[in-house]
């Protein structure tokens, strides 16, 4: 089943959340880069899916190698 343990965030709180700014935020939820919910005509964010972002953008850093794989 469905995981209902998560917040609802609105816009400007998801983009505080991701240190981005909230017009970017709606453009993603335009774009159907970032997964919404509409409740009515509000839109809102779940914490499940700010972690999924933060964990997606996540880039380990490269380790030096010695030459060979």
């Amino acid at each position: 089943g469905a995981n209902m343990c998560f917040r609802l965030l609105k816009v400007v709180e998801a983009a505080e959340a991701l240190r981005i700014k909230p017009a970017t935020v709606r453009a993603w939820v335009l774009r159907r880069k970032i997964n919404s919910i509409r409740v009515g005509r509000a839109v809102r964010i779940s914490t499940d899916e700010i972690e999924r972002i933060l964990h997606d953008g996540l880039r380990p850093a490269i380790k030096p190698t010695g030459g060979g794989k």
